[in-house]
């Protein structure tokens, strides 16, 4: 990969998942892992399942690192004490190599550059895969596993996916695949049904400090951004990296005059988000309007929320979600301008244009909410 390029599974601000030194938080995963180790019952196919940015990959290389660091025998021909962790000391030979990138028994298929843009293509290609042939084939010289981290599966375009299909469905002899997966439902049932689910979930609040701490992270607004990220860590660091808490602010201030909209206000925001070096603004603003729409949703079915993510977004949201029936009209909103964003960045619709149409759908609900 291009020194000028970020890794495609590298969060900006963050360390890279195998450099991260604790995993926080997924203690239920790694048992589940863990328990089948101890068990002898360690399946060749693992989809590790959950929300963006909350240790997914993370779990991935510590499970990796684990396994590539085990003798031959341990734990399958002799007594060996079961393992209650994952923890492989950094000095051991195989966790410099995974560190350096360099180990010969792990093998990671994520997105490759595009050779004629030098830009990261947009999906994992059957090329990405391909190189797996040659991996496979090439014997263990000290008889260790082997270990393959696919990030994300998600990014696999069709070809691809049938290609991972097929290791699935003939896995090398002490080989483990591990599938990073964002959004399971998007993958083809048959790669679901031929791995075994590790979940991990949100981050509770104490969790994602310590991952904020870990990652040399620091916010003066702990709640708001806790409100905004999800439980994710990953979220968090891209909110504070591009001054996502200033963004919502503008966002909420707004909304403030709902069920009207300030056309110059609206026009301003939207202008924000095209042009060159405006992408980062422009997926961020779309992902808050969907925070925004489905915290409406839900603060007319379970009232007021703990916390919120910018001055006045809890009173301006009471107003404008009083009951179920505004619930029901801002999740309905939620779900078609999600797919409209998707559709518009499929086809390079107009930055602006998208925002400002979004905008202006926020305000028919609202004035139809207001009218009943």
């Amino acid at each position: 990969m291009s020194d000028d390029l970020p890794e495609p599974d590298r969060i900006e601000g963050a360390p890279h998942p195998r450099e991260t030194e604790r995993l926080l938080g997924q203690d239920a995963a790694v048992a589940g892992f863990l328990d089948a180790y101890n068990s002898k019952r360690l399946h060749s196919g693992w989809m590790i399942t959950g929300p963006r940015g909350v240790g997914k990959a993370t779990l991935a290389w510590k499970i990796a690192t684990f396994l590539l660091a085990e003798a031959p025998d341990d734990g399958l021909f002799g007594e060996a004490a079961p393992a209650t962790d994952l923890s492989v000391p950094p000095d051991h030979p195989d966790a410099k190599l995974v560190q350096s990138g360099a180990h010969p028994r792990l093998f990671v298929v994520r997105r490759p550059v595009d050779e004629k843009t030098s830009k990261l293509k947009a999906d994992i290609t059957v090329d990405a895969v391909r190189g797996l042939k040659g991996f496979f084939q090439l014997s263990a010289a000290d008889g260790g596993r082997r270990v393959v981290i696919v990030d994300a599966a998600d990014e696999l375009n069709r070809n691809a996916a049938n290609a991972i299909l097929k290791e699935l469905e003939e896995p090398p002899a002490r080989t483990t695949i591990l599938l990073i997966a964002h959004q399971p439902s998007r993958l083809l049932p048959t790669i679901r049904s031929r791995c075994r689910e590790l979940r991990c979930g949100p981050l509770e609040a104490q969790s994602l400090a310590a991952a904020l701490e870990q990652a040399g992270q620091h916010t003066d607004a702990p709640d708001a951004l806790l409100s905004l990220c999800g439980g994710s860590a990953g979220d968090a660091i891209r909110l504070m990296n591009h001054d996502g808490l200033q963004l919502y602010a503008e966002l909420i201030q707004l909304f403030d005059g709902l069920p009207r909209i300030t056309r110059p206000a609206a026009l301003k925001l939207a202008e924000s988000c095209a042009g060159r070096g405006a992408e980062v603004r422009f997926a961020m603003t779309l992902d808050l309007i969907d925070h925004f729409l489905a915290r409406a949703a839900r603060i007319g079915l379970m009232g007021q929320p703990d916390s919120q993510g910018a001055p006045g977004e809890a009173r301006l949201l009471a107003r404008l979600s009083p009951h179920d029936q505004a619930a029901r009209a801002w999740a309905d909103l939620q779900q078609s301008l999600g797919a409209r964003s998707r559709h518009g960045k499929a086809v390079n619709l107009d930055p602006a244009a998208l925002i400002l149409d979004m905008v202006f759908k926020i305000e028919e609900t609202a004035l139809s909410i207001a009218a009943e």
